[in-house]
Protein backbone atom coordinates (compact mmCIF):
# COMPACT_ATOMS: atom_id res chain seq x y z
CA UNK A 1 0.00 0.00 0.00
CA UNK A 2 1.34 3.45 -0.92
CA UNK A 3 2.32 5.72 1.96
CA UNK A 4 -0.35 8.23 2.95
CA UNK A 5 0.09 11.25 5.16
CA UNK A 6 -2.00 11.74 8.29
CA UNK A 7 -4.12 14.39 6.60
CA UNK A 8 -4.73 12.14 3.58
CA UNK A 9 -5.85 9.33 5.89
CA UNK A 10 -8.11 11.69 7.83
CA UNK A 11 -9.58 13.15 4.65
CA UNK A 12 -10.53 9.66 3.45
CA UNK A 13 -12.26 8.78 6.75
CA UNK A 14 -15.80 7.43 6.61
CA UNK A 15 -17.14 9.60 9.39
CA UNK A 16 -20.50 8.89 10.96
CA UNK A 17 -22.98 11.66 11.85
CA UNK A 18 -22.12 13.11 15.25
CA UNK A 19 -25.63 12.30 16.50
CA UNK A 20 -24.85 8.61 15.93
CA UNK A 21 -21.64 8.92 17.96
CA UNK A 22 -23.57 10.62 20.74
CA UNK A 23 -26.20 7.90 20.69
CA UNK A 24 -23.49 5.30 21.41
CA UNK A 25 -22.95 7.14 24.70
CA UNK A 26 -26.64 7.61 25.42
CA UNK A 27 -26.59 11.32 24.59
CA UNK A 28 -29.89 12.35 22.95
CA UNK A 29 -29.59 14.35 19.73
CA UNK A 30 -31.38 17.26 21.41
CA UNK A 31 -28.52 17.49 23.94
CA UNK A 32 -25.89 17.93 21.21
CA UNK A 33 -25.09 21.34 19.77
CA UNK A 34 -23.72 20.49 16.31
CA UNK A 35 -20.84 22.34 14.67
CA UNK A 36 -21.41 20.94 11.19
CA UNK A 37 -22.06 17.22 10.75
CA UNK A 38 -19.01 15.75 12.50
CA UNK A 39 -18.51 17.63 15.77
CA UNK A 40 -20.75 18.92 18.52
CA UNK A 41 -20.77 20.33 22.01
CA UNK A 42 -22.58 18.46 24.77
CA UNK A 43 -25.17 20.55 26.61
CA UNK A 44 -24.46 21.63 30.17
CA UNK A 45 -27.86 20.41 31.36
CA UNK A 46 -27.13 16.89 30.13
CA UNK A 47 -23.73 16.85 31.84
CA UNK A 48 -25.26 18.09 35.09
CA UNK A 49 -27.76 15.24 34.90
CA UNK A 50 -24.95 12.67 34.92
CA UNK A 51 -24.19 13.31 38.60
CA UNK A 52 -24.56 10.21 40.69
CA UNK A 53 -24.01 7.71 37.89
CA UNK A 54 -21.36 5.06 38.51
CA UNK A 55 -17.95 5.88 37.08
CA UNK A 56 -15.82 3.84 34.70
CA UNK A 57 -12.09 3.26 34.94
CA UNK A 58 -9.64 6.04 34.11
CA UNK A 59 -6.49 5.16 32.14
CA UNK A 60 -3.65 7.68 31.82
CA UNK A 61 -1.36 7.68 28.80
CA UNK A 62 1.96 9.42 29.40
CA UNK A 63 5.44 9.08 27.88
CA UNK A 64 9.19 9.36 28.13
CA UNK A 65 10.72 12.80 27.60
CA UNK A 66 9.97 13.99 24.07
CA UNK A 67 12.65 14.03 21.39
CA UNK A 68 12.68 15.07 17.73
CA UNK A 69 12.45 11.34 16.95
CA UNK A 70 8.82 11.27 18.09
CA UNK A 71 6.92 9.31 20.75
CA UNK A 72 3.27 9.27 19.63
CA UNK A 73 1.45 9.81 22.91
CA UNK A 74 -1.78 11.14 21.37
CA UNK A 75 -1.64 8.48 18.67
CA UNK A 76 -1.37 5.79 21.37
CA UNK A 77 -4.18 7.35 23.40
CA UNK A 78 -6.49 7.26 20.40
CA UNK A 79 -5.33 3.79 19.38
CA UNK A 80 -5.89 2.40 22.88
CA UNK A 81 -9.43 3.76 22.95
CA UNK A 82 -10.10 1.98 19.67
CA UNK A 83 -8.38 -1.16 20.95
CA UNK A 84 -10.49 -1.31 24.10
CA UNK A 85 -13.65 -1.07 22.04
CA UNK A 86 -12.31 -3.78 19.74
CA UNK A 87 -12.02 -6.22 22.65
CA UNK A 88 -15.56 -5.50 23.81
CA UNK A 89 -15.18 -2.68 26.33
CA UNK A 90 -17.26 0.52 26.19
CA UNK A 91 -14.45 3.03 25.89
CA UNK A 92 -13.99 6.63 24.94
CA UNK A 93 -11.07 9.01 24.59
CA UNK A 94 -10.44 12.35 26.35
CA UNK A 95 -7.65 14.53 24.95
CA UNK A 96 -6.68 18.18 24.75
CA UNK A 97 -7.35 20.61 21.93
CA UNK A 98 -4.25 21.52 19.89
CA UNK A 99 -2.87 25.06 20.03
CA UNK A 100 -2.27 27.05 16.85
CA UNK A 101 1.17 28.00 18.17
CA UNK A 102 2.89 24.61 17.88
CA UNK A 103 0.72 23.59 14.93
CA UNK A 104 2.29 26.39 12.88
CA UNK A 105 5.59 26.03 14.70
CA UNK A 106 7.07 22.63 15.56
CA UNK A 107 4.28 20.07 15.20
CA UNK A 108 2.07 20.89 12.23
CA UNK A 109 -0.84 19.12 13.94
CA UNK A 110 -1.76 17.19 17.09
CA UNK A 111 -4.75 14.92 16.56
CA UNK A 112 -3.00 11.55 16.56
CA UNK A 113 -1.52 9.92 13.49
CA UNK A 114 -1.83 7.23 10.88
CA UNK A 115 -4.77 4.92 11.56
CA UNK A 116 -5.16 6.24 15.12
CA UNK A 117 -6.56 9.74 14.73
CA UNK A 118 -9.46 11.84 15.89
CA UNK A 119 -11.42 13.50 13.09
CA UNK A 120 -12.15 15.98 11.56
CA UNK A 121 -8.38 16.39 11.83
CA UNK A 122 -8.14 19.75 10.02
CA UNK A 123 -10.85 21.36 12.15
CA UNK A 124 -9.47 20.02 15.42
CA UNK A 125 -6.00 21.37 14.59
CA UNK A 126 -7.23 24.79 13.53
CA UNK A 127 -10.18 26.82 14.87
CA UNK A 128 -12.31 23.81 15.90
CA UNK A 129 -15.32 25.11 17.90
CA UNK A 130 -13.69 28.38 18.92
CA UNK A 131 -12.81 27.46 22.52
CA UNK A 132 -9.30 28.92 22.39
CA UNK A 133 -10.58 32.12 20.84
CA UNK A 134 -13.12 32.45 23.67
CA UNK A 135 -10.42 31.89 26.28
CA UNK A 136 -8.18 34.50 24.66
CA UNK A 137 -11.08 36.98 24.46
CA UNK A 138 -12.02 36.49 28.12
CA UNK A 139 -8.39 36.80 29.24
CA UNK A 140 -7.78 39.97 27.23
CA UNK A 141 -11.09 41.51 28.28
CA UNK A 142 -9.80 41.36 31.85
CA UNK A 143 -6.50 42.92 30.74
CA UNK A 144 -8.36 45.75 29.01
CA UNK A 145 -10.55 46.35 32.07
CA UNK A 146 -7.48 46.68 34.30
CA UNK A 147 -5.98 49.45 32.17
CA UNK A 148 -9.38 51.06 31.69
CA UNK A 149 -9.93 51.12 35.46
CA UNK A 150 -6.64 52.94 35.97
CA UNK A 151 -7.40 55.37 33.12
CA UNK A 152 -10.70 56.40 34.69
CA UNK A 153 -9.37 57.29 38.13
CA UNK A 154 -8.08 54.02 39.64
CA UNK A 155 -10.70 53.74 42.39
CA UNK A 156 -9.19 50.42 43.52
CA UNK A 157 -5.77 52.07 44.00
CA UNK A 158 -3.97 49.60 41.74
CA UNK A 159 -0.21 50.07 41.73
CA UNK A 160 0.68 50.09 38.00
CA UNK A 161 4.09 48.65 38.89
CA UNK A 162 2.39 45.62 40.41
CA UNK A 163 0.00 44.56 37.66
CA UNK A 164 0.59 40.82 37.19
CA UNK A 165 -2.04 40.07 34.52
CA UNK A 166 -0.40 39.79 31.09
CA UNK A 167 -2.13 39.48 27.73
CA UNK A 168 -2.34 36.30 25.62
CA UNK A 169 -2.60 35.11 22.03
CA UNK A 170 -2.67 31.58 20.60
CA UNK A 171 0.44 31.89 18.48
CA UNK A 172 4.20 31.58 19.00
CA UNK A 173 5.55 35.13 18.89
CA UNK A 174 8.74 35.80 20.85
CA UNK A 175 8.63 39.53 20.02
CA UNK A 176 5.64 39.92 22.37
CA UNK A 177 7.24 38.43 25.47
CA UNK A 178 8.10 41.87 26.86
CA UNK A 179 6.45 45.02 25.56
CA UNK A 180 5.58 48.57 26.64
CA UNK A 181 1.91 49.57 26.67
CA UNK A 182 0.27 52.97 26.61
CA UNK A 183 2.68 54.91 24.41
CA UNK A 184 1.41 57.85 22.37
CA UNK A 185 -0.04 60.22 24.94
CA UNK A 186 -2.52 60.46 27.80
CA UNK A 187 -5.45 59.20 25.76
CA UNK A 188 -3.73 55.84 25.30
CA UNK A 189 -3.36 55.04 28.97
CA UNK A 190 -0.48 54.91 31.40
CA UNK A 191 2.82 53.67 29.88
CA UNK A 192 4.03 50.53 31.59
CA UNK A 193 5.98 47.35 30.89
CA UNK A 194 3.87 44.28 30.10
CA UNK A 195 3.93 41.22 27.87
CA UNK A 196 2.09 38.34 26.22
CA UNK A 197 1.87 34.64 27.05
CA UNK A 198 0.53 31.98 24.72
CA UNK A 199 -3.16 31.24 25.34
CA UNK A 200 -2.48 27.74 26.63
CA UNK A 201 -0.52 29.30 29.52
CA UNK A 202 -3.43 31.54 30.51
CA UNK A 203 -4.92 31.09 33.94
CA UNK A 204 -8.29 31.32 32.21
CA UNK A 205 -7.38 28.16 30.29
CA UNK A 206 -6.46 26.43 33.55
CA UNK A 207 -9.69 27.60 35.19
CA UNK A 208 -11.84 26.33 32.32
CA UNK A 209 -10.07 22.97 32.53
CA UNK A 210 -10.50 22.65 36.31
CA UNK A 211 -13.98 24.15 36.80
CA UNK A 212 -16.81 21.70 37.51
CA UNK A 213 -19.66 23.84 36.13
CA UNK A 214 -20.55 27.42 35.14
CA UNK A 215 -21.05 28.54 38.73
CA UNK A 216 -17.62 27.19 39.70
CA UNK A 217 -16.17 28.81 36.57
CA UNK A 218 -17.43 32.28 37.50
CA UNK A 219 -16.27 31.92 41.11
CA UNK A 220 -12.79 30.94 39.99
CA UNK A 221 -12.63 33.79 37.47
CA UNK A 222 -13.52 36.19 40.27
CA UNK A 223 -10.69 34.79 42.40
CA UNK A 224 -8.01 35.73 39.85
CA UNK A 225 -5.44 38.12 41.35
CA UNK A 226 -4.69 40.70 38.68
CA UNK A 227 -2.61 43.28 40.56
CA UNK A 228 -1.58 44.61 43.96
CA UNK A 229 -2.11 47.95 45.66
CA UNK A 230 0.71 50.03 47.06
CA UNK A 231 0.15 48.35 50.43
CA UNK A 232 0.59 45.02 48.56
CA UNK A 233 -2.99 43.89 49.15
CA UNK A 234 -4.41 41.96 46.16
CA UNK A 235 -6.89 43.20 43.58
CA UNK A 236 -9.12 40.46 42.15
CA UNK A 237 -11.00 40.21 38.87
CA UNK A 238 -14.28 40.49 40.77
CA UNK A 239 -13.10 43.83 42.22
CA UNK A 240 -13.15 45.15 38.64
CA UNK A 241 -16.53 43.49 37.96
CA UNK A 242 -14.95 41.50 35.12
CA UNK A 243 -15.88 37.98 36.20
CA UNK A 244 -19.46 38.01 34.92
CA UNK A 245 -18.58 39.14 31.40
CA UNK A 246 -15.68 36.69 31.26
CA UNK A 247 -18.02 33.84 32.20
CA UNK A 248 -20.43 34.91 29.45
CA UNK A 249 -17.63 34.69 26.88
CA UNK A 250 -16.73 31.22 28.15
CA UNK A 251 -20.26 29.82 28.48
CA UNK A 252 -20.15 27.75 25.29
CA UNK A 253 -16.44 26.96 25.63
CA UNK A 254 -17.21 25.15 28.90
CA UNK A 255 -19.19 22.49 27.00
CA UNK A 256 -17.04 19.50 25.96
CA UNK A 257 -16.50 18.89 22.24
CA UNK A 258 -17.58 15.47 20.96
CA UNK A 259 -15.85 14.00 17.90
CA UNK A 260 -14.85 10.48 16.79
CA UNK A 261 -11.80 8.44 15.94
CA UNK A 262 -11.25 6.87 12.53
CA UNK A 263 -12.90 3.75 14.00
CA UNK A 264 -15.82 5.78 15.41
CA UNK A 265 -14.81 5.62 19.06
CA UNK A 266 -16.38 8.64 20.82
CA UNK A 267 -13.84 11.26 21.88
CA UNK A 268 -14.02 14.42 23.97
CA UNK A 269 -11.45 16.97 22.78
CA UNK A 270 -11.62 19.82 25.26
CA UNK A 271 -9.21 22.33 26.79
CA UNK A 272 -5.52 22.53 26.07
CA UNK A 273 -2.99 23.74 28.66
CA UNK A 274 0.62 22.83 27.82
CA UNK A 275 2.39 20.63 30.37
CA UNK A 276 5.73 22.46 30.19
CA UNK A 277 4.26 25.84 31.20
CA UNK A 278 0.80 24.92 32.55
CA UNK A 279 -0.89 21.84 34.01
CA UNK A 280 -1.11 19.83 30.79
CA UNK A 281 -4.48 18.05 31.03
CA UNK A 282 -7.83 18.16 29.25
CA UNK A 283 -10.83 19.53 31.14
CA UNK A 284 -12.19 18.05 34.36
CA UNK A 285 -15.73 18.46 33.06
CA UNK A 286 -14.94 16.33 29.97
CA UNK A 287 -13.14 13.64 31.96
CA UNK A 288 -15.76 13.32 34.70
CA UNK A 289 -18.60 13.28 32.14
CA UNK A 290 -16.79 10.59 30.13
CA UNK A 291 -16.33 8.44 33.23
CA UNK A 292 -20.11 8.40 33.64
CA UNK A 293 -20.72 7.61 29.99
CA UNK A 294 -18.19 4.82 29.39
CA UNK A 295 -16.63 1.87 31.19
CA UNK A 296 -13.11 2.92 30.21
CA UNK A 297 -11.82 6.45 29.63
CA UNK A 298 -8.40 6.88 28.06
CA UNK A 299 -6.83 10.28 28.62
CA UNK A 300 -3.37 11.76 28.14
CA UNK A 301 -1.14 14.20 29.97
CA UNK A 302 1.24 16.43 28.04
CA UNK A 303 4.92 15.78 27.34
CA UNK A 304 6.88 13.32 29.50
CA UNK A 305 5.66 11.83 32.76
CA UNK A 306 7.95 14.18 34.74
CA UNK A 307 5.67 17.05 33.70
CA UNK A 308 2.32 15.80 32.39
CA UNK A 309 1.77 12.79 34.61
CA UNK A 310 3.02 14.54 37.74
CA UNK A 311 0.61 17.43 37.16
CA UNK A 312 -2.21 15.08 36.22
CA UNK A 313 -1.76 13.28 39.53
CA UNK A 314 -0.88 16.22 41.80
CA UNK A 315 -3.17 18.89 40.34
CA UNK A 316 -6.02 17.42 38.26
CA UNK A 317 -6.62 14.23 40.25
CA UNK A 318 -6.21 16.08 43.55
CA UNK A 319 -8.64 18.84 42.56
CA UNK A 320 -11.24 16.62 40.88
CA UNK A 321 -11.06 13.58 43.14
CA UNK A 322 -9.99 11.29 40.29
CA UNK A 323 -8.37 7.90 40.92
CA UNK A 324 -6.60 6.47 37.85
CA UNK A 325 -6.74 2.69 37.49
CA UNK A 326 -3.62 2.25 35.33
CA UNK A 327 -1.02 4.19 33.36
CA UNK A 328 0.56 3.57 29.96
CA UNK A 329 4.05 4.97 29.33
CA UNK A 330 4.72 5.42 25.61
CA UNK A 331 8.26 4.89 24.35
CA UNK A 332 9.86 4.41 20.96
CA UNK A 333 13.08 2.68 20.02
CA UNK A 334 14.07 5.80 18.09
CA UNK A 335 13.59 8.15 21.05
CA UNK A 336 15.47 5.82 23.40
CA UNK A 337 18.38 5.71 20.96
CA UNK A 338 18.46 9.52 21.03
CA UNK A 339 18.50 9.39 24.83
CA UNK A 340 21.37 6.92 24.44
CA UNK A 341 23.41 9.43 22.45
CA UNK A 342 22.54 8.65 18.82
CA UNK A 343 22.19 11.59 16.41
CA UNK A 344 18.85 11.98 14.65
CA UNK A 345 20.44 11.26 11.26
CA UNK A 346 21.63 7.85 12.49
CA UNK A 347 18.39 6.59 14.04
CA UNK A 348 17.69 4.23 11.17
CA UNK A 349 20.78 2.13 11.94
CA UNK A 350 20.46 -0.68 14.47
CA UNK A 351 22.11 0.20 17.78
CA UNK A 352 21.10 -2.07 20.64
CA UNK A 353 23.65 -0.55 23.01
CA UNK A 354 22.13 2.91 22.52
CA UNK A 355 18.64 1.53 23.23
CA UNK A 356 19.93 -0.01 26.45
CA UNK A 357 21.63 3.24 27.45
CA UNK A 358 18.56 5.31 26.62
CA UNK A 359 16.30 3.04 28.65
CA UNK A 360 17.49 4.87 31.76
CA UNK A 361 15.04 7.63 30.81
CA UNK A 362 12.19 5.13 30.52
CA UNK A 363 13.16 3.50 33.81
CA UNK A 364 13.01 6.82 35.64
CA UNK A 365 9.50 7.45 34.35
CA UNK A 366 8.36 3.95 35.31
CA UNK A 367 9.64 4.43 38.87
CA UNK A 368 8.02 7.86 39.14
CA UNK A 369 4.59 6.75 37.96
CA UNK A 370 4.68 3.67 40.20
CA UNK A 371 5.51 6.04 43.05
CA UNK A 372 1.97 7.41 42.79
CA UNK A 373 0.57 3.93 43.38
CA UNK A 374 -0.60 3.42 39.79
CA UNK A 375 0.07 0.16 37.88
CA UNK A 376 2.17 0.67 34.74
CA UNK A 377 2.57 -0.89 31.31
CA UNK A 378 4.91 0.33 28.55
CA UNK A 379 3.60 0.82 25.00
CA UNK A 380 6.31 0.50 22.36
CA UNK A 381 5.04 2.69 19.54
CA UNK A 382 6.42 0.82 16.52
CA UNK A 383 8.40 2.44 13.71
CA UNK A 384 9.31 0.60 10.51
CA UNK A 385 13.05 1.03 11.23
CA UNK A 386 12.87 -0.76 14.60
CA UNK A 387 14.75 -4.07 14.64
CA UNK A 388 13.85 -7.22 16.54
CA UNK A 389 17.01 -6.96 18.64
CA UNK A 390 16.26 -3.36 19.64
CA UNK A 391 12.67 -4.19 20.59
CA UNK A 392 13.88 -7.18 22.61
CA UNK A 393 16.38 -4.98 24.47
CA UNK A 394 13.63 -2.54 25.43
CA UNK A 395 11.32 -5.35 26.56
CA UNK A 396 14.09 -6.97 28.59
CA UNK A 397 14.84 -3.69 30.37
CA UNK A 398 11.17 -3.17 31.30
CA UNK A 399 10.85 -6.79 32.44
CA UNK A 400 13.81 -6.21 34.76
CA UNK A 401 11.67 -3.57 36.49
CA UNK A 402 8.69 -5.92 36.67
CA UNK A 403 6.82 -4.12 33.89
CA UNK A 404 5.61 -5.50 30.57
CA UNK A 405 6.54 -3.60 27.38
CA UNK A 406 4.12 -4.37 24.55
CA UNK A 407 4.81 -3.73 20.88
CA UNK A 408 2.00 -1.65 19.36
CA UNK A 409 1.33 -1.15 15.64
CA UNK A 410 -1.73 1.09 15.89
CA UNK A 411 -0.28 3.79 13.61
CA UNK A 412 -0.27 1.35 10.70
CA UNK A 413 -3.01 -1.09 11.72
CA UNK A 414 -5.42 0.84 13.96
CA UNK A 415 -7.12 -1.12 16.75
CA UNK A 416 -5.91 -4.46 15.38
CA UNK A 417 -2.35 -3.41 16.13
CA UNK A 418 -2.94 -2.55 19.78
CA UNK A 419 -5.14 -5.41 21.02
CA UNK A 420 -2.41 -6.84 23.25
CA UNK A 421 -1.99 -3.50 25.05
CA UNK A 422 -5.76 -3.19 25.49
CA UNK A 423 -5.94 -6.63 27.15
CA UNK A 424 -3.04 -5.74 29.46
CA UNK A 425 -4.61 -2.43 30.45
CA UNK A 426 -7.85 -4.21 31.33
CA UNK A 427 -5.95 -6.74 33.41
CA UNK A 428 -4.15 -3.98 35.32
CA UNK A 429 -7.26 -1.85 35.79
CA UNK A 430 -9.44 -4.73 36.94
CA UNK A 431 -6.72 -6.38 38.99
CA UNK A 432 -7.27 -4.06 41.96
CA UNK A 433 -3.61 -3.09 42.23
CA UNK A 434 -4.10 0.69 42.09
CA UNK A 435 -3.58 2.63 45.30
CA UNK A 436 -3.29 6.17 44.01
CA UNK A 437 -1.91 8.92 46.25
CA UNK A 438 -0.47 12.36 45.34
CA UNK A 439 3.23 13.08 45.80
CA UNK A 440 2.82 15.55 48.67
CA UNK A 441 0.11 16.66 51.14
CA UNK A 442 -1.78 19.94 50.89
CA UNK A 443 -0.33 21.10 54.21
CA UNK A 444 3.28 21.03 52.99
CA UNK A 445 4.87 24.47 52.44
CA UNK A 446 5.02 25.84 48.89
CA UNK A 447 8.81 25.84 48.54
CA UNK A 448 8.95 22.39 50.12
CA UNK A 449 6.47 21.19 47.48
CA UNK A 450 8.77 22.57 44.76
CA UNK A 451 11.73 20.79 46.37
CA UNK A 452 9.76 17.55 46.68
CA UNK A 453 8.91 17.50 42.98
CA UNK A 454 12.47 18.45 42.00
CA UNK A 455 14.13 15.84 44.19
CA UNK A 456 11.71 12.93 43.84
CA UNK A 457 10.58 13.34 40.22
CA UNK A 458 13.56 15.13 38.59
CA UNK A 459 16.19 13.63 40.96
CA UNK A 460 17.68 17.09 41.44
CA UNK A 461 20.38 17.66 44.02
CA UNK A 462 19.18 21.15 44.95
CA UNK A 463 16.62 23.85 44.20
CA UNK A 464 17.78 27.46 44.10
CA UNK A 465 15.67 30.62 44.30
CA UNK A 466 16.35 34.28 44.98
CA UNK A 467 15.25 35.68 48.32
CA UNK A 468 12.45 37.58 46.57
CA UNK A 469 10.99 34.30 45.27
CA UNK A 470 11.08 32.68 48.71
CA UNK A 471 9.56 35.78 50.30
CA UNK A 472 6.77 35.81 47.74
CA UNK A 473 5.92 32.17 48.48
CA UNK A 474 5.90 32.93 52.20
CA UNK A 475 3.59 35.89 51.62
CA UNK A 476 1.15 33.71 49.67
CA UNK A 477 1.19 31.15 52.46
CA UNK A 478 0.36 33.90 54.93
CA UNK A 479 -2.49 35.02 52.66
CA UNK A 480 -4.05 31.54 52.75
CA UNK A 481 -2.70 29.99 49.54
CA UNK A 482 -0.23 27.60 51.15
CA UNK A 483 -2.45 24.57 50.54
CA UNK A 484 -2.23 25.02 46.76
CA UNK A 485 -0.37 22.44 44.66
CA UNK A 486 2.58 23.57 42.56
CA UNK A 487 2.68 23.67 38.75
CA UNK A 488 6.28 23.46 37.56
CA UNK A 489 7.14 25.31 34.34
CA UNK A 490 10.22 23.54 33.00
CA UNK A 491 11.67 22.27 29.75
CA UNK A 492 9.96 19.13 28.53
CA UNK A 493 13.11 17.68 26.95
CA UNK A 494 14.94 16.70 30.12
CA UNK A 495 14.46 15.79 33.77
CA UNK A 496 16.72 18.78 34.41
CA UNK A 497 16.22 22.39 33.30
CA UNK A 498 18.81 21.90 30.55
CA UNK A 499 17.00 20.70 27.39
CA UNK A 500 20.22 19.16 26.04
CA UNK A 501 20.70 16.89 29.08
CA UNK A 502 19.00 13.68 27.99
CA UNK A 503 18.77 10.32 29.70
CA UNK A 504 18.27 10.20 33.47
CA UNK A 505 20.49 12.86 35.07
CA UNK A 506 20.84 13.08 38.84
CA UNK A 507 22.15 15.66 41.25
CA UNK A 508 21.50 18.66 39.00
CA UNK A 509 20.29 22.05 40.23
CA UNK A 510 16.77 23.32 39.49
CA UNK A 511 16.77 27.15 39.50
CA UNK A 512 13.39 28.77 40.18
CA UNK A 513 13.56 32.23 38.65
CA UNK A 514 9.97 33.35 39.14
CA UNK A 515 6.72 32.29 40.80
CA UNK A 516 3.18 33.22 39.78
CA UNK A 517 -0.05 32.86 41.73
CA UNK A 518 -2.99 31.32 39.88
CA UNK A 519 -5.55 31.96 42.61
CA UNK A 520 -8.54 31.13 40.41
CA UNK A 521 -7.07 27.93 39.06
CA UNK A 522 -5.89 27.00 42.54
CA UNK A 523 -2.15 26.47 42.10
CA UNK A 524 1.19 28.27 42.18
CA UNK A 525 3.39 28.26 39.07
CA UNK A 526 7.16 27.90 39.55
CA UNK A 527 9.06 29.01 36.43
CA UNK A 528 12.37 27.17 36.22
CA UNK A 529 15.47 27.71 34.12
CA UNK A 530 15.01 29.34 30.72
CA UNK A 531 11.48 28.12 30.00
CA UNK A 532 9.27 30.75 28.31
CA UNK A 533 5.51 31.15 28.67
CA UNK A 534 5.46 32.63 25.16
CA UNK A 535 7.28 30.23 22.80
CA UNK A 536 9.01 31.32 19.62
CA UNK A 537 8.84 29.83 16.15
CA UNK A 538 11.67 27.49 15.05
CA UNK A 539 14.07 28.29 12.21
CA UNK A 540 11.81 26.36 9.80
CA UNK A 541 8.25 26.70 11.13
CA UNK A 542 5.59 24.21 10.03
CA UNK A 543 3.62 27.20 8.73
CA UNK A 544 5.94 27.33 5.72
CA UNK A 545 4.49 24.05 4.39
CA UNK A 546 0.82 24.55 5.33
CA UNK A 547 -1.30 25.74 2.40
CA UNK A 548 -4.40 25.14 0.27
CA UNK A 549 -4.11 22.85 -2.72
CA UNK A 550 -5.76 23.74 -6.07
CA UNK A 551 -8.98 22.10 -4.89
CA UNK A 552 -9.06 24.30 -1.78
CA UNK A 553 -8.10 21.47 0.58
CA UNK A 554 -5.64 21.98 3.44
CA UNK A 555 -2.16 20.54 3.01
CA UNK A 556 0.80 20.43 5.39
CA UNK A 557 -0.92 19.45 8.64
CA UNK A 558 0.51 16.15 9.84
Amino acid sequence: MAYRTDIEIARAANKRPIQEIGARLGIPAAQLLPYGHDKAKVAQDFIAGLAGRPEGRLILVTAINPTPAGEGKTTTTVGLGDGLNRIGKRAMVCIREPSLGPNFGMKGGAAGGGMAQVVPMEDINLHFTGDFHAIGAAHNLLAAMIDNHIHWGNARDIDPRRIVWRRVMDMNDRALRDIVLGLGGVANGLPRQAGFDITVASEVMAILCLARDLRDLERRLGDIVVAYRRDKSPVHARDLKADGAMAVLLKDAMQPNLVQTLEHTPAFVHGGPFANIAHGCNSVIATTAALRLADYVVTEAGFGADLGAEKFFDIKCRKAGLRPAAAVIVATVRALKMNGGVARADLGTENVAAVQAGCANLGRHIENVQGFGVPVVVAINHFATDTAAEIAALQAFAAGLGVEAILCRHWAEGSAGIEALAHKVVALAEGGGAGFAPLYPDAMGLFEKIETIARRIYRAGAVTAERAVRDQLAAWEAAGYGHFPVCMAKTQYSFSTDPALRGAPEGHVVPVREVRLAAGAGFVVAICGEIMTMPGLPRLPAAETIRLDPAGRIEGLF
